[in-house]
């Protein structure tokens, strides 16, 4: 993404997306044999992946013979595509092209449109030609940077930022970890949110789109308060935990006493000074904005 982010600094800010029709489903056995036998010598070793890719998938009880493809979700299969596709970054080098590939998602960049077109025609050839991959015409084009999505990223002029379907899937998973229906303890509940946050962000902290992380936060912390308020459950319980935390007995009994959702309740003032911001990063409740400014250097 950084080399990416480079070129479009450098006024390459059309994209050519090149859409691998079904890559790993229609590799060519023969065009990989004789890629790995380039550095392979060893005979044994190559009967053995040809056996690999010849190996079959089993579709109910049947095992189905495999003529192309290389089996998704092999750990040999990224390595023996990247062997297959390293002739394609041979190629654009020699052309001069800026582009940057991870496995099969591929992004060109260029100065026009028109140069655009001519580089998408003349690669789609290559793959068809050389390396007899399918290329959906459907789904490759030529567009502005901007309208371009790759690896969960987009650009709005040099600035990099994760997309609109990758955000919004991390709000859906955070809901799912959040939801005040899952009979786990708090601290398997809070352990599990931090590390699926802390993974999400060690991948998307890169992104320089800070502006919906405090919204983010305040939004976590309320759900949090949601599982703790129906984790106490009884009344007694909750005036006990609230007292125990700093709340005024007058706000903790009205608000235990309180017949409203869950929701509602977890942004009142008793469960606000009582679930302090503080108090729950003690018990090990992430910050996205924290984990945000420190992959930024703020911190």
């Amino acid at each position: 993404m950084r080399q990416v982010q480079r070129y479009i600094g450098e006024g390459y800010r059309i994209a050519v997306d090149l859409d691998l029709e079904k890559f790993f489903d229609k590799v060519n056995h023969e065009v990989l044999r004789v890629r790995v036998g380039r550095k392979v010598r060893d005979k044994h070793l190559l009967a053995l992946i040809g056996r690999y890719l010849r190996a079959g998938v089993l579709v109910g009880d049947i095992i189905q013979a495999t003529e192309i493809g290389t089996p998704q979700g092999g750990p040999l299969s990224p390595l023996l595509a990247n062997i297959l596709l390293d002739d394609l970054d041979k190629e654009l080098e020699q052309r001069g092209h800026r582009f940057a590939r991870y496995a099969d998602d591929l992004r060109i960049l260029v100065r026009s449109q028109r140069a655009g077109e001519r580089v998408k025609a003349s690669v789609t050839r290559y793959l068809t030609g050389e390396l007899k991959l399918a290329v959906n015409e459907h789904k490759s084009r030529v567009v502005k940077t901007h309208d371009c999505e790759f690896l969960g990223f987009t650009f709005r002029g040099t600035k990099l930022r994760w997309t609109d379907q990758a955000f919004a899937e991390f709000k859906h998973n955070v809901r799912r970890l959040t939801g005040r229906s899952w009979g786990v303890s708090m601290g398997y509940r809070l352990d599990r949110l931090a590390r699926y946050v802390r993974g999400w962000m060690n991948y998307f902290g890169i992104s320089a789109y800070y502006r919906p992380l405090p919204e983010i936060d305040a939004w976590l912390r309320r759900r949090i308060r949601m599982c703790y308020w129906k984790q106490w459950r009884w009344v007694r319980t909750k005036v006990r935990h609230l007292l125990a935390l700093g709340t005024s007995k007058r706000q903790a009994i009205l608000t235990a006493l309180s017949s409203k959702s869950y929701w509602h309740l977890s942004k009142t003032l008793a469960t606000q000074t009582g679930m302090t911001n503080d108090w729950m990063t003690s018990q090990g409740l992430i910050s996205v904005r924290a984990l945000w400014m420190r992959a930024h250097g703020y911190t």
